[in-house]
């Protein structure tokens, strides 16, 4: 789903988007859907180094590794 919206831009920003778009709302989507890319993964990998850092986490994370394979023949 799409929403029209008015933005305003600087004449500097407006010059640079024209000189690599033909189509400048499907340009803003693409760099802004980058954007969201990346700060969901950075927070994605934040979020992976604290869980690994989190002794409590990795000492439950042991005991359920134990439970797991509990009475499984290999």
């Amino acid at each position: 789903m799409s929403k029209k919206v008015s933005i305003t831009l600087d004449d500097e920003v407006l010059n640079f988007v024209d000189e690599l778009a033909s189509n400048r709302s499907s340009f803003i989507n693409k760099v802004l859907g980058k954007e969201k890319r990346r700060i969901f993964m950075q927070e994605l990998e934040d979020a992976y180094t604290e869980q690994a850092n989190d002794p409590d986490f990795l000492q439950e994370v042991s005991a359920w590794d134990v439970t797991v394979g509990d009475g499984l023949n290999a």
